[in-house]
């Protein structure tokens, strides 16, 4: 993980991080304090940052390659692209403009978070739903669908940023592709995009016999350790991702996900009775395993141990 921090009054030096930091841009306005400050976190292509602009800023940027949600907590951000005037304030999250389009606009003392990953990611995420459309997967609005929606994207990307990626360890890169995958699922509900057909299509359950649950287990199995997600599972078991959920759930009591997570607490559950309670804990333990929050990883040891984690490291031997 890296973290990089920017403090400047001097616009010039602004325009230069900003350039650098995300994509080629100009920047211009009249402010009253040039006091910008920028704290940048990345590990394993997710970034996310925390800005503050104490002045009016305009901007005028290329396209940057990234799905990027801009979260705003004070003041206001304003997009001018292709003529608009959209106007988004505190407690709105957002699409600031699609991977490959340029995008224009400007900022009113300002206090957001910034997001960003590789739009790839939708196109992983979208993979697994039951009725994906065929295709790259495109996010084609900028605000989400409604209050509930905005609430769930808002709070999504404070958990990232203050759960996953803050702390006096970097993160595990585990538990940063799962959170990324997270993030990208989010924004698919909350935001519109081409990611499903509008009409129900007919499951082909041609595929969903017993080989291809037993081949999708034997990857799992092996493959627990790996940021895996369900499109992963089905190329290995050699069918879609729909077959592979179907196989799952004919031939077991359990979908694919739902055994990975099984998996994975077994294997979190052999560690830590071979841990040493002085030195390992729950949480280090959790993360290896993807589960970054602590309490949901003990509800699911619970279910399957009926006992607490902590109990098992606790008496380990």
């Amino acid at each position: 993980m890296n973290t990089e921090r920017f403090d400047s009054r001097s616009l010039e030096a602004t325009e230069e991080f900003l350039s650098r930091a995300y994509t080629p841009m100009r920047i211009g306005g009249r402010p009253s304090d040039t006091q910008t400050s920028i704290v940048r976190t990345a590990a394993e292509g997710l970034t996310v940052d925390r800005l503050t602009f104490g002045y009016t800023m305009s901007y005028t940027a290329n396209p940057l390659g990234q799905v990027c949600l801009i979260t705003v907590h004070s003041g206001s951000m304003v997009d001018t692209t292709d003529g608009r005037h959209e106007v988004y304030g505190a407690g709105e999250t957002f699409l600031v403009a699609p991977p490959d389009r340029p995008y224009t606009g400007a900022l009113h003392s300002a206090r957001y978070t910034i997001s960003m990953f590789d739009p790839a990611v939708l196109d992983q995420v979208a993979a697994a739903g039951a009725h994906s459309a065929p295709g790259p997967v495109r996010l084609t609005g900028q605000r989400a669908h409604d209050v509930g929606a905005n609430r769930r994207l808002g709070s999504t990307v404070a958990f990232l940023r203050d759960q996953v990626l803050t702390g006096p360890t970097p993160p595990d890169p585990l538990v940063v592709a799962t959170a990324t995958q997270h993030l990208a699922a989010v924004a698919l509900a909350a935001l519109p995009s081409t990611a499903y057909r509008e009409e129900c299509h007919r499951i082909d359950s041609h595929d969903a016999h017993t080989d291809t649950l037993r081949r999708a287990r034997i990857f799992i199995e092996e493959n627990a350790h790996r940021a895996i997600g369900l499109a992963d599972i089905a190329a290995a078991a050699f069918v879609t991702p729909r077959a592979v959920q179907y196989a799952f759930s004919r031939h077991s009591d359990t979908s694919p996900l739902g055994y990975l997570r099984q998996v994975r607490v077994t294997r979190a559950h052999h560690e830590l009775k071979s841990a040493d309670p002085g030195t390992a804990t729950v949480t280090q333990v959790a993360a290896r395993w993807g589960f970054p929050h602590v309490g949901r990883f003990a509800a699911a040891y619970r279910q399957l141990y009926g006992t607490t984690p902590a109990a098992t490291l606790r008496t380990r031997g």
